[in-house]
């Protein structure tokens, strides 16, 4: 990834475990210093969510790795692009939401 690859994260308890950290020191990835409470305005955690509900919903659900992998790779590739256009718009009202409640809950 280079030398100036520097990694980001929202400081979700997953993304801190032993394991995760390990595995960043193995590859030499540095991570980005987060504070704790930050907000969260990544659109992709929406888009994260939408592919969640997607493979939920499937009938008969995924039994095995390679069937799931197979399912995310279809929903992904199904997920409406205009639905990601309508995140990547939300941003300037996300932000000023997050700029009125000083960091706090915001609807988004």
């Amino acid at each position: 990834m280079g030398a100036e690859f520097l990694f980001m994260d929202d400081n979700a308890r997953p993304h801190r475990s032993n394991i995760v950290d390990e595995c960043l020191q193995s590859e030499d990835i540095i991570r980005m210093d987060w504070p704790a409470y930050s907000p969260d305005l990544n659109p992709i955690e929406h888009v994260w969510n939408m592919l969640g509900r997607r493979i939920a919903a499937r009938q008969p659900p995924p039994t095995c790795l390679s069937e799931l992998r197979r399912a995310l790779l279809d929903e992904w590739c199904n997920i409406p692009q205009d639905q990601i256009d309508n995140l990547i718009l939300s941003m300037p009202r996300r932000c000023k939401a997050c700029i009125a409640s000083s960091g706090r809950h915001t609807p988004y």
